[in-house]
């Protein structure tokens, strides 16, 4: 009895050093995370999507060796994804539906920090934050990177630059290390990718979150390794005129941002983080007149497939399948609430995230779930709403309703308004309730909206034309 009492004595005590042991074991290191988001580039322009004349080895590994989207949403322009992006919100709440135009005409416009958005709740949960390229949310310190919780920022802060002057289309010098100007030389795609790898290099030992906005594709476009002017500051040139761009320059420029693509994944493998790295690839909207949006119709700032629908890949080897294509339908606004949950941030009520977290569903723990997306969209006066509920998109166009049913016309074509009005009279309150709910927000917040050409309205660059990029 006393060797029995004996022996169980010595096994609480091996037991409760155990345990005291695993209490002060640190939890695991939450995972790093790197966004890259390219501009102005095709749903088809990316070999893993169908891409035919156009070498990305390094996105298409990504998609080998983790999850891609068929149907992943953005909104028809920059700066609304952007904001979409950063808040987790629909980017109609803030009144920002059009891409900001220059410095000098938008004065205070842009989005502002509220302490609960991407970048803020991240650096709040104990990460290292940083942003690499393009902002176009705002331009004053108060509106920058930094105020919204970006502990880093080197990049431009316009919706374009020369890729190697670093103007804005106003000929002005735009490209900040944080709030001061900077003049390296070189390739802007070239200089953001290797500041991504220093940013990856100095905080490799705690957990980070980078953001990679490459300008790759936008205009102006300008081949690397063939340093120039662009023609009236980054003027938007089109297809009609003499001495035009050619597909071949945007397949260089593309081509580059995705080798930029490689080095940053190569310093995550050097520094053996890939495996508890979430890395996520994304475009902004779709692409330009040189791009390749096939087999969706039409391109950036309209509402049709080939302006909003955008490749989405994440890899993170130690919780995602490889080389899965999910049917998961999802927006921008669901990529903020999935990075937020991989970094296990409790998102507070007050920030009201309009995205769901996707990760039990990409894992394979959950089933596909279905999703009302809603869109709006204004370009010189022509207004554009839509909302896709499952397989089916109604799209007002101006005065016409189309009706299209996706899982079968993902290049609508066939317009279904007449013979299926039922779903198409489902489908319309749910757009009128969508706009009365963000609209009224956006009038309690920022106050009755502008009225174009009174003084204070919207002035031809928040109208979208071509000027705004």
């Amino acid at each position: 009895m006393i060797r029995l009492r004996l022996v169980c004595a010595l096994v609480a005590s091996v037991l409760l050093v155990a345990g005291t042991a695993a209490a002060q074991q640190p939890s695991p290191r939450p995972p790093n995370i790197v966004l890259i988001v390219a501009d102005d580039v095709g749903y088809g322009d990316i070999g893993a999507y169908g891409a035919p004349d156009v070498r990305t080895p390094n996105l298409d590994r990504l998609a080998r060796e983790g999850v891609r989207f068929s149907d992943f949403y953005a909104a028809p322009s920059c700066s609304p994804t952007r904001a979409s992006l950063i808040s987790g919100r629909y980017y109609q709440r803030f009144r920002i539906e059009r891409p900001l135009p220059n410095p000098a005409q938008a004065g205070d416009q842009g989005l502002r920090p509220t302490g609960h958005y991407l970048p803020a709740l991240l650096k709040g949960a104990g990460y290292a934050t940083g942003l690499v390229g393009k902002w176009h949310l705002g331009y004053t310190p108060e509106l920058s990177p930094n105020a919204h919780g970006f502990d880093y920022f080197f990049g431009f802060k316009s919706g374009l630059i020369d890729y190697y002057q670093h103007t804005t289309g106003d000929g002005l010098h735009d490209l900040w290390e944080n709030e001061q100007h900077v003049h390296p030389t070189g390739y802007s795609t070239d200089l953001f990718a290797d500041r991504a790898v220093r940013f990856i290099e100095e905080h490799a030992s705690r957990p980070f979150f980078l953001e990679v906005a490459f300008n790759a594709a936008h205009w102006p476009f300008q081949v690397p390794d063939r340093p120039s002017v662009a023609p009236g500051n980054g003027r938007f040139v089109q297809p009609t005129e003499e001495n035009t761009s050619t597909r071949a320059d945007y397949v260089a420029i593309f081509e580059r941002a995705d080798q930029g693509v490689g080095k940053i994944l190569a310093a995550l493998t050097a520094r053996k983080l890939d495996r508890d790295t979430l890395v996520v690839y994304m475009n902004d909207n779709g692409g330009e007149w040189l791009s390749r949006n096939a087999p969706l119709f039409h391109r950036k700032d309209s509402l049709w497939e080939g302006g909003v629908r955008v490749p989405a890949i994440m890899r993170w080897p130690a919780r995602l399948p490889a080389g899965r294509v999910s049917p998961q339908l999802g927006i921008v606004m669901d990529m903020t609430a999935t990075l937020l949950a991989a970094g296990g941030v409790t998102v507070p009520a007050a920030a009201r995230p309009d995205g769901i977290n996707l990760l039990p569903i990409l894992e394979g723990r959950a089933e596909p779930v279905e999703r009302t997306l809603f869109f709006r969209n204004t370009v010189g006066g022509r207004q554009q709403r839509a909302v896709r509920r499952g397989n089916w998109k109604l799209l007002v166009d101006g005065p016409n309703t189309f009706l299209f049913d996706l899982s079968k016309d993902v290049g609508e074509r066939t317009d279904l308004a007449s013979s299926r009005s039922d779903v198409a009279r489902t489908l319309r309150p749910l757009l009128a309730a969508w706009e009365k709910d963000v609209d009224d927000e956006a009038t309690a917040t920022l106050g009755p909206a502008p009225v174009p050409g009174r003084p204070g309205g919207p002035g031809p660059g928040r109208q979208g034309g071509r000027g705004t990029p």
